[in-house]
């Protein structure tokens, strides 16, 4: 997705909003998640949200998306953001994050979602660490116990 930084789209120092680039990176993760289940989905949690560069009224915004994995209804999409200031032929890394979507059926309820099959070395190695994040997602959210979390506690407790 491709957006052209407009006088309303910035703030007293002439950048991007944070709000609006948030807007604009919700909708892009949104319509990978639909496009991978084929379902209406709905925003269930965003993280890792950092901010590296400001985008400048008048530079492009430039938004990938894509499914990092998928979980039984829900799935994580992985966002990239970079600038892009024409003028001085200047592409630059701006933020990235992870987003997760829950697909919803007709009658409004979680529904299950087709598996991912991650292919190439960055899929895989964003797809081996969705489980990791997603156990800290649901511990921060207090949905799961930290001794619950295997993929985690692996990492820090040698057994």
């Amino acid at each position: 997705m491709t957006e052209l930084v407009l006088p309303n789209d910035t703030n007293t120092f002439g950048n991007l909003m944070g709000g609006r680039l948030m807007y604009w990176m919700d909708i892009a993760a949104a319509l990978s998640a639909m496009k991978h289940c084929g379902f209406p989905v709905v925003t269930a949690s965003v993280d890792n949200l950092s901010f590296q560069s400001p985008i400048r009224l008048g530079n492009a915004v430039h938004i990938e998306a894509r499914v990092s994995r998928a979980f039984t209804s829900s799935m994580e999409v992985y966002i990239h953001v970079w600038g892009e200031d024409a003028i001085q032929e200047h592409k630059y890394k701006s933020n990235e994050a992870y987003f997760t979507f829950v697909a919803l059926g007709a009658d409004g309820r979680p529904r299950s979602v087709p598996e991912l099959v991650a292919e190439t070395d960055d899929e895989k190695r964003l797809y081996e660490g969705a489980l990791r994040r997603r156990q800290v997602r649901l511990i921060l959210g207090g949905k799961m116990k930290p001794e619950e979390a295997g993929e985690l506690r692996a990492l820090f407790v040698k057994d």
